[in-house]
């Protein structure tokens, strides 16, 4: 199956998976959830690629073995992203821009997170970038632990079991197998969709939140226009 590479071949889902086989996705599972490293890597294709092809018998592992060790290197990661935020704290947002490294990521994710409490955990895995500096700042706003691994856990059962389930299901489809580049493709769209969302409604807010320019008539008495009507009249 040759799936279409949306960017380096190092990043396309059906290169990774033949190279690296089943570790290379837990491992690559486990640095997107919670590394700080990670948050460039192909998660949703990467599942969705993997369900089709255990379907297809071309990754020889049984399905429920496969999403059960997923959805380990899913809560495993989040674990370490939220341990790293604990020992990190507040300094993180003093952190400099690096090549690896935004600081426009670290406040879309603690907005994220205050917006949406602790649920934030499970709605963060279908958001990419979000998802991986999701944990880390509960991490540093101390998120009480046991919440945290409740929310972990169901956030990782429902993304990584669920998206390689979605594969599997839809790899038994005709139309799958023939258009797999254009199914790709739709999965990162939709998943990028929550993030266009997200900025344009705080490009909409900020557009509110700037004071509108004084109406003529507000104008307080000797402002140049009323200056300049006096000259008029003088004439």
């Amino acid at each position: 199956m040759n799936t279409l590479a949306l960017g380096p071949q190092w990043l396309d889902p059906d290169y990774l998976i033949a190279t690296f086989g089943l570790i290379g996705v837990l491992v690559i599972v486990f640095a997107e959830s919670g590394l700080l490293i990670g948050f460039f890597l192909p998660g949703d294709s990467l599942l969705f690629t993997t369900g089709l092809l255990v379907t297809t018998n071309k990754l020889d592992k049984p399905l429920w073995m496969v999403c059960s060790l997923i959805v380990l290197a899913a809560v495993l990661g989040d674990q370490a992203g939220y341990l790293f935020g604990r020992k990190v704290g507040p300094s993180l947002f003093k952190r400099p821009d690096s090549r690896l490294f935004k600081q426009e990521n670290v406040e879309k994710a603690h907005e994220f997170f205050e917006k949406h409490g602790p649920k934030s955990l499970i709605l963060a895995r279908f958001v990419p970038i979000v998802r991986t500096f999701t944990p880390i700042i509960a991490g540093v706003s101390r998120m009480n632990y046991r919440s945290f691994i409740t929310f972990n856990v169901i956030g990782g059962a429902l993304w990584g079991a669920g998206v390689t389930l979605l594969g599997a299901s839809l790899g038994k489809v005709e139309f799958v197998h023939k258009h797999i580049e254009l199914i790709l493709v739709a999965i990162v769209l939709i998943s990028v969709v929550p993030i266009a969302i997200e900025y344009f409604r705080a490009r909409g807010k900020s557009k509110k939140a700037q004071p509108a320019p004084p109406h003529p008539a507000d104008r307080p008495q000797g402002a140049p226009a009323d200056a300049r009507r006096g000259r008029h009249a003088k004439r």
